[in-house]
């Protein structure tokens, strides 16, 4: 989860949580230990995000244009190109290396500051730092979500039809497609993420889930209250599979149940949420590991 990026939060916190992996693989830091590769450690994603971006090349406009830019390709200037690339693709790798040798150095003198911690401790400091994250235990699946409505006098037998993408909170913003989210999907609440953003943009307690199903292989609707909820995906099976084991689980006296895709708005009333099923979630506050020895 740390690895693939699904734990939003500082490189400095990211370097405390590979270098507490590395006293509870190896015990106290020496240079006889093993090292694990970087990429076993610490997430690629953010060493990527450190190198500069390609540069834009805006896209020709004419077909007279495009042709003569094909000729060029294929002679000298092609050859250029092609020069050009092979030596900002060598520059970006020894940039990378650069990168993850001062990474590595970081993470190293962080595990020396934890020698004397015992591998049990090393292990609960580290589940600890990662509990801070208000999506701990959630499942995260990666969506592309549609917000809708059924259009008005829709008539038996007809589809629904994708619509503008509203808001989901005050906060969130609205756009013109599809929003690539994170979908959380835990024990008491379902919640939306912006990728690599620690707060939800919005959460929904399953009393306020009305239906769920999916309208094709790779697109599942949920329904919260007066609003429909789609989302492209190809985890539509596993998405459902754990919104079932939860909702059973949840002990609601009445719990929302899949549907066939919908020909007509919903017409059921939300479930009403046990007490204590989905508490307010509160502002995620960073606090150093505890446990170290050197604290």
């Amino acid at each position: 989860m740390v690895l693939r990026g699904y734990v939003p939060t500082s490189e400095e916190t990211l370097q405390t949580l590979a270098a507490l992996r590395l006293q509870s693989l190896n015990s106290d830091f020496s240079t006889h230990a093993p090292f694990p590769r970087l990429e076993e450690l610490f997430p690629p994603h953010v060493l990527h995000a450190r190198l500069p971006p390609p540069p834009h090349r805006p896209p020709t406009k004419c077909r007279g244009a495009r042709l003569r830019a094909g000729l060029l390709a294929g002679g000298l200037w092609g050859q250029a190109l092609a020069k050009q690339r092979a030596e900002r693709d060598q520059r970006l790798r020894g940039r990378l290396r650069e990168e993850g040798a001062s990474t590595m150095a970081a993470i190293v003198e962080k595990w020396k500051l934890l020698q004397g911690m015992g591998r049990p401790e090393a292990m609960a400091a580290y589940v600890a730092l990662v509990r801070e994250w208000p999506g701990f235990g959630s499942t995260l699946f990666d969506v592309d979500l549609h917000a809708v409505r059924p259009r008005l006098g829709v008539v038996q037998g007809q589809s629904w039809q994708w619509e503008t993408l509203t808001p989901l909170s005050p906060q969130s913003p609205v756009s013109s497609g599809p929003q690539h989210l994170w979908l959380g999907i835990g024990a008491k609440a379902v919640s939306l993420y912006k990728p690599g953003e620690p707060e939800p943009l919005d959460s929904f307690c399953y009393g306020r889930i009305s239906s769920f199903g999916a309208s094709d292989s790779s697109t599942f609707r949920l329904s919260v209250e007066d609003r429909d909820l789609l989302f492209e995906t190809s985890q539509v099976d596993e998405i459902a599979q754990l919104l079932n084991t939860y909702l059973a689980s949840a002990g609601a006296q009445r719990l929302p149940q899949p549907q066939e895709p919908p020909t007509s708005p919903p017409t059921s009333e939300p479930t009403a949420l046990p007490e204590g099923l989905c508490p307010a979630a509160r502002p995620w506050q960073h606090r150093p590991p505890v446990g170290s020895s050197h604290s």
